[in-house]
């Protein structure tokens, strides 16, 4: 019953905001008359107070030095493509977190999407990826026309776990590139998963966009991977950039 609730559109359930939810409700079909009564205080909720009880996913804020910012890239020219704020910004990115080099892009997607052609991933090319992660992980994989294989998560970090990773490579000996995504900002067990990757001469490529700024073991994550990408997305870490970081190894292609 609660799924059928929350597909239901307020407007299209009491579409008339002039005549009281109650009356309304003998208009309803019996299906919906049941979930009303099973929450009654949602029936005498108004489109209109749900409508004006919004929360807002990222509502922007620009004032004092933002809106400094944005006025200097009009002042010198710099609306497009980039500009001194985003050399600054590549920068101080790869200085608090201990490597050479890094590309601020538009989206973690794009970010890893770039890692994924920097390996060379080809139609049906075989990628190996963490199972449980959001889908912008595996799908630039797809873009290129690679195949995802799925590697189990072990159950102290919910991320890859490096046994099943080892096994994944005595039954498809030859990946083009292995994805280890950072859930919820914990990072996998990335020494034992990078030391698989160096043993089979395979790319790490490390999804550190829900953990900039943790530690594995003393060490900034998004600096384990070949490739890494982290964020600075809302829901990630509050705010709206994302780039990709290449490692001392892929200077040239940072």
């Amino acid at each position: 019953m609660k799924s059928q609730l929350g597909n239901l559109a307020p407007s299209s359930v009491f579409p008339n905001l002039s005549v009281p939810v109650e009356a309304q409700v003998k208009n309803l079909s019996p299906a919906t008359r049941v979930i009303g009564a099973r929450f009654p205080t949602w029936l005498r909720l108004t489109r209109t107070k749900l409508m004006h009880k919004r929360i807002y996913l990222s509502s922007p804020t620009m004032h004092d030095l933002e809106m400094k910012y944005i006025q200097e890239a009009f002042d010198t020219n710099w609306v497009a493509p980039l500009g001194k704020n985003v050399d600054e910004f590549e920068k101080e990115m790869a200085s608090f977190i201990g490597i050479g080099h890094a590309a601020a892009l538009v989206s973690g997607t794009s970010a890893l999407h770039l890692a994924i052609k920097l390996c060379g991933v080809k139609p049906g090319d075989l990628v190996f990826c963490s199972d449980l992660t959001f889908s912008a992980t595996v799908n630039p994989v797809s873009y290129e026309g690679g195949i995802q294989v799925f590697i189990d998560s072990e159950r102290e970090t919910w991320n890859m776990d490096p046994l099943a990773l080892q096994r994944a490579f005595e039954i498809y000996p030859n990946p083009k590139a292995v994805i280890v995504a950072n859930l919820y900002g914990t990072p996998a067990k990335l020494d034992e998963i990078k030391a698989i990757c160096d043993q089979h001469n395979v790319p790490l490529i490390e999804d550190a966009a829900e953990s900039l700024g943790a530690t594995y073991k003393g060490k900034q994550t998004g600096t384990f991977g070949k490739y890494s990408a982290l964020s600075l997305v809302v829901l990630k870490n509050r705010t709206r950039k994302e780039y990709t970081r290449i490692s001392e190894n892929g200077s040239k292609a940072a």
